[in-house]
């Protein structure tokens, strides 16, 4: 049975939205609150565990499966007793998607964790117990047995073994020894031992059956596939969490419907990526990524001269944003002529193109060893010069690539002076864009420091300008999303101005940004406790 569609309820052809609706308001307040929960607060610190190989992962991605599964039934309770108000949104679909996604992240998880175990060869050890030599000699005593008749192999034929002969004396000697060092499977046994106690259950009858259930299970390649899927999810999940949110407050709030999912669509789109862009910064800033030189520190790897920097990376992005944007510019306008606004739009998209090929090309090591060559250069290299004028400059040793910052800031220019329909719209534009400027201005801040003193250490420098990088970034990008036309013209509804978006905006940044750091720092922690000499199962951590 079909749910009603809001014409059907109300008889009214007049749009509504589950804002304005005014029934079963604490089954959707309810559902809010928990999806926010676990999505923004447990789920992050579940991932981090995940992928820092933490004994606490399995505990924390239960727990919040626990939560999600009940704002997943209060959503389901409230569907069903409240018309279709937004038919064939995608929020009910990602969401059902997104849940079976992370319950198949949790079950690959709890296989991971005992996939790997050696069941059965503990099997096999446990028939062979090794006992004292006072033991032994209290059994010989009871039942009248020879030493030969203990410490005889089973090839041995017991030829020789008279009390004075070598091979009885060697015998012994192997026995003696054998008491005082533990057996190699005893210390196999101790180290699948504490294996178990750091992964999930310790010590409990659920740990004890999935330990000889789960092993030999898969093989080794399947194994090896099922890592890679959940290392994959740890990486996306958040991602995709953050576009269910998103949608899930459109769809409460009935933005976007027909002809206008196109704005919002480039709206969210775009300033979900400086969000994101903001948070990767953040991260840098904090550590993230230092294994391969991107935390502001010298690259520590072997390979690191082959390895991207993190410009060029942030380079593809723009050209690859530009690349796929330049066709849908006048999508909304599909049919119709050509506007000035869409000529605009164009000529942004074909910025990033070329923005982000000048700043690959300036990150490519062979095209600046084609740079450095000139007529003359193997004329000076041919003079006599003293070893230190022949070292590259100190600059060389870390990417300063000034173009991802410079692309931003032309955006952020043209968008505080974009023309826009009503008045509030074109303050919340100037918002956001003057936000990207100062993202630019602080980025560069940072090159400036960095040319002046390049990083000499492994650890992350933490640039103190990075951390209003992120903000603006993250703020820019929040802002952005809020400026498309419907949420714009619902501010007006509700007597709104463009100041209400705006400080709401600082206040959860900072406070988002507060809880970022705090995560990556609860990551750690776990990188720290797990690699503590008493722990057996030493783990190599993924770079997040």
């Amino acid at each position: 049975m079909s749910r009603p569609t809001v014409a059907q309820a109300s008889g009214s052809s007049d749009p509504q939205t589950y804002y304005q609706y005014g029934e079963h308001p604490g089954l959707i307040m309810a559902h809010i609150l928990l999806m926010t929960i676990a999505w923004v607060f447990i789920l992050p610190i579940g991932v981090l565990l995940s992928i820092s190989r933490s004994r606490y992962k399995l505990p924390v991605q239960l727990t919040f499966l626990a939560i999600n599964g009940i704002g997943v039934f209060l959503a389901t309770i409230y569907n069903t007793s409240t018309p279709d108000l937004y038919p064939n949104n995608a929020h009910h679909k990602l969401g059902w998607v997104l849940t079976w996604t992370v319950c198949a992240q949790a079950i690959m998880g709890i296989i991971s964790a005992y996939g790997n175990r050696r069941g059965g060869k503990s099997e096999e050890r446990k028939a062979f117990i090794p006992i004292s030599a006072e033991v032994m000699a209290e059994h010989q005593r009871l039942h009248g047995h020879s030493p030969s008749d203990i410490y005889r192999f089973s090839n041995d034929s017991g030829q020789g073994t008279e009390p004075n002969t070598e091979s009885l004396r060697s015998q012994s000697i192997s026995s003696a020894s054998s008491d005082q060092q533990p057996l190699p499977e005893l210390r196999h046994d101790e180290e699948d031992e504490q294996f178990e106690k750091v992964e999930f259950a310790n010590g409990s009858r659920l740990d004890r059956y999935l330990s000889k259930k789960i092993p030999g299970l898969l093989s080794s390649r399947a194994l090896q596939s099922l890592h890679f899927f959940h290392n994959a999810i740890d990486r996306i999940i958040l991602i995709f969490g953050f576009v269910a949110l998103t949608t899930g407050i459109i769809t409460y709030g009935g933005f976007f419907m027909g002809a206008g999912v196109f704005s919002g669509l480039a709206h969210f789109i775009k300033g979900g990526v400086f969000f994101w862009y903001g948070i990767l910064t953040l991260g840098r800033w904090a550590g993230c990524f230092q294994e391969i030189g991107w935390a502001w520190n010298i690259n520590p790897s072997k390979i690191g001269k082959r390895s991207f920097t993190a410009e060029f990376v942030e380079s593809f992005l723009i050209f690859f944003y530009g690349s796929t944007n330049i066709f849908l510019e006048h999508l909304a306008r599909w049919g119709k002529e050509w506007s000035a606004q869409d000529l605009e739009h164009i000529s942004i998209t074909v910025m990033f193109i070329g923005g982000g090929l000048c700043g690959m090309f300036i990150e490519s090591k062979g095209i600046r060893d084609l740079l450095s060559v000139t007529q003359e250069s193997a004329q000076i290299h041919s003079r006599k010069h003293s070893d230190e004028e022949l070292q590259e400059p100190k600059s060389y040793r870390f990417s300063m690539n000034p173009l991802p910052a410079l692309v931003v800031l032309l955006l952020g220019l043209m968008m505080s002076s974009h023309h826009q329909s009503s008045m509030i719209s074109a303050m919340i534009h100037k918002q956001w864009g003057t936000l990207l400027v100062g993202a630019a201005f602080a980025r560069a801040a940072t090159y400036v420091i960095f040319y002046l003193s390049p990083p000499t250490s492994i650890l992350p420098g933490r640039p103190p300008t990075e951390i209003i990088t992120a903000f603006c970034l993250m703020a820019g990008g929040t802002v952005f999303m809020s400026s498309a036309r419907d949420t714009v013209s619902a501010m007006e509804s509700n007597n709104l101005d463009a100041m209400f978006v705006f400080t709401v905006t600082m206040g959860l940044i900072t406070f988002l940004m507060a809880w970022i750091i705090l995560v990556i720092a609860i990551k750690g922690w776990a990188v720290r406790k797990e690699n503590k000499p008493n722990n057996f199962a030493y783990r190599s951590v993924a770079v997040v």
